[in-house]
């Protein structure tokens, strides 16, 4: 039985009173280096963490509000940009018709007034062209009205009177072959 008291130092499961104490004492002084250096460290890299990634939701949610704002004045600018648009080419229609009309009468008034023109000028022509017939007429007339009656007829007051008659009766002849018959 010498063998079962085997002496309490001696045992190597069984750690001795000193080791037992100083590793008492340095699981101690580590939980106080850990509590006093590291985990103040862990905490302020935590909050600093923390912070970024707040600061950049904050960020994020600044420009996308931003983003949002800058969306709508766009918005309302090619709104309005679309309305003057629409504005400008009524406003060209309305010209385009106001200068259209412009130029009609422009034209208009234009033919009326060379229409008036020609017919002055064809009037004016007319009136020369009868009173060098009239002359030549008279001419022929009193030629003719020579020969047939065998006098001369030199007498300009007398060829004169000869020649209206002569007109006259080729005038009322001609307007009665003008007017149709039955009126």
């Amino acid at each position: 039985m010498t063998s079962l008291l085997i002496p309490y130092a001696t045992n190597p499961l069984v750690p001795e009173l000193a080791e037992i104490i100083a590793s008492i004492v340095f699981v101690a002084i580590l939980t106080v280096i850990i509590a006093k250096v590291v985990v103040p460290r862990f905490e302020a890299t935590y909050a600093e963490r923390t912070a970024a990634i707040q600061g950049g939701m904050e960020k994020a949610e600044k420009a996308q509000a931003e983003a949002e704002a800058a969306l709508k004045t766009y918005q309302a600018q090619l709104a309005e940009a679309r309305t003057e648009a629409a504005k400008i080419r009524e406003d060209a229609k309305t010209q385009g018709t106001q200068i259209i009309a412009e130029l009609r009468e422009q034209a208009q008034a234009e033919a009326a007034r060379i229409r008036s023109s020609a017919e002055a000028q064809l009037e004016a022509e007319r009136t020369q062209v009868l009173t060098q017939l009239r002359s030549e007429v008279g001419g022929l007339a009193t030629t003719l009205a020579g020969r047939i009656v065998g006098e001369s007829l030199t007498d300009d007051e007398r060829a004169r009177r000869t020649v209206d008659r002569f007109l006259a009766d080729l005038e009322s002849d001609s307007t009665d072959a003008n007017t149709p018959a039955g009126t």
